[in-house]
């Protein structure tokens, strides 16, 4: 063939640019490099984590520090990332993460001009930070908050990888609506990218191939610590709405439930008979006082809807219940002992700290050294009502109620399972328990159904936990 036809043959397909140059160029001067300086604990050895960089080696430092660092126990660390101006009048967005404890921000313009930043407002649950550089006429770039990307689509990163200003690369949307697990993030379904980002990319802009923002770089997955083709981006839609009520000086309320929830697994499916199309959140925990106690929910139910909208799993419900103003009423259609009822809650304002209850406790240490076991044996574990004595023992407070475990089988598959003396049994099968023989009639009744394991909901010392514990098999 002749080589006009070859290089036909090799000709980018419509729609494919045939260099991101002219992109580049348009967007680049709006995104800039950004430079922190936070207060951390003093390392030990001769190494700091910065973000953005990691471990770090601190040339000629000294092990104990001196002066002013030895009196408060904490030295200065360097963090970078990046960021991009979205007004002219110097308003930058960013990640959380890289400017949530800093003491002094500079940000470095494409021109080369440094600039004093300060913060206008950050939300952690989503990762976004806004700042602001005093001046005008400054290059900025839009969100695309309307026009969806598709996976496959062009995108560009640019930022700041390793301190390496000015850093462009290209890619496709590999992927979208990514949940990557954690609490650091629950309100975000994330677009996965392949354009390489790295370290100090956090914060930057992600472009499609009109030079619009749809999205900004937060994360990586990476086993090495560098890009193996895998990074996530908050999509321009929740980054605007969520910018856009910064800059106004807003504080980001979000509805809040009060309830400590899991998916609906298929091993919690089998084990209550449910069909295999049954979605929802199963509820594990009811905080007290909290806008879902006061409305009646209960550890078990299970959430399949919210204002008619079907919810799938625990994220949808995260989401769903967090996109509602506080004080808005909620309709949930729930699951409850098999029947479906429907409660209606008015959501209160998520607090700004939540973690797991009694996080990080060991269950063992827990168990007190305790005379020998009370109670009837039920499937490898050892049970009793909760009584004054055992409430005593067991430390349970007055509202924990349910069937105390008071021993257990080693060899049994309850003892295989991590079941300690102290742990409260709340629920089996779906319905609460206050006697043995509760425990004994859901064991049969499941058994008779057919199904290999009974769906217990059990108070440990983190929290409510749905355990299936399967039944021994006849021999």
């Amino acid at each position: 063939p002749s080589a006009g036809a070859a290089g036909a043959a090799f000709a980018p397909p419509q729609g494919a640019p045939l260099s991101f140059a002219d992109i580049f160029q348009q967007v680049a001067p709006a995104v800039v490099q950004i430079d922190v300086k936070t207060r951390v604990p003093k390392p030990s050895g001769q190494t700091i984590q910065i973000p953005g960089f990691g471990a770090v080696p601190i040339p000629g430092a000294p092990r104990g520090g001196s002066g002013e660092d030895s009196e408060d126990n904490s030295t200065t660390a360097l963090g970078a990332g990046s960021g991009f101006f979205i007004s002219a009048d110097g308003y930058i967005v960013t990640n959380n993460h890289v400017v949530e404890n800093a003491e002094e921000i500079k940000v470095k313009l494409s021109d080369e001009r440094e600039l004093t930043a300060r913060l206008i407002g950050r939300d952690p649950l989503t990762d976004l930070a806004v700042i602001k550089v005093e001046g005008g006429n400054f290059p900025f770039v839009s969100f695309e908050d309307k026009a969806e990307p598709r996976v496959g689509d062009w995108v560009i990163a640019v930022g700041n990888p390793f301190g390496l200003g000015g850093t462009a690369t290209a890619g496709i949307v590999s992927a979208k609506a990514r949940d990557i697990g954690g609490n650091e993030n629950p309100y975000t379904d994330f677009l996965q990218i392949d354009a390489a980002i790295n370290r100090g990319n956090s914060g930057g802009p992600t472009f499609d191939i009109y030079g619009r923002v749809i999205g900004v770089n937060s994360a990586i997955y990476s086993p090495t610590g560098g890009s193996v083709g895998i990074g996530f981006a908050i999509p321009a839609g929740i980054a605007k709405a969520t910018t856009d009520r910064l800059m106004r000086g807003e504080t980001i309320e979000r509805g809040y439930l009060g309830v400590t929830i899991g998916d609906l697994t298929s091993d919690y499916r089998e084990s209550l008979g449910l069909p295999d199309a049954t979605k929802g959140a199963f509820i594990t925990d009811v905080t007290k006082g909290s806008p879902g106690a006061s409305a009646g929910l209960l550890p078990g139910d299970i959430v399949v809807s919210i204002n008619g909208r079907s919810i799938r799993g625990s994220n949808e419900l995260t989401r769903t219940v967090g996109a509602v103003q506080p004080g808005e009423t909620l309709r949930l259609e729930l699951l409850r002992e098999g029947r479906r009822q429907t409660v209606n809650v008015r959501a209160g304002t998520r607090p700004a700290n939540l973690g797991a209850p009694d996080a990080g406790k060991d269950p063992e240490a827990e168990t007190p050294n305790a005379p020998a076991a009370v109670g009837e044996a039920v499937e490898g574990l050892t049970v009793a009502p909760i009584s004054a004595a055992l409430r005593s023992r067991y430390d349970l407070s007055a509202e924990v109620q349910g069937l105390v475990v008071t021993a257990v089988s080693p060899q049994s598959r309850a003892g295989r399972l991590g079941f300690q003396p102290g742990m409260v049994i709340v629920q089996a099968d779906g319905r609460r328990v206050s006697s043995v023989k509760d425990l004994q009639d859901a064991v049969e009744r499941v058994k008779s159904s057919g199904r290999p394991g009974v769906l217990l909901l059990v108070r440990t010392p983190n929290g409510n936990a749905p355990i299936v514990l399967p039944f021994a098999k006849s021999e």
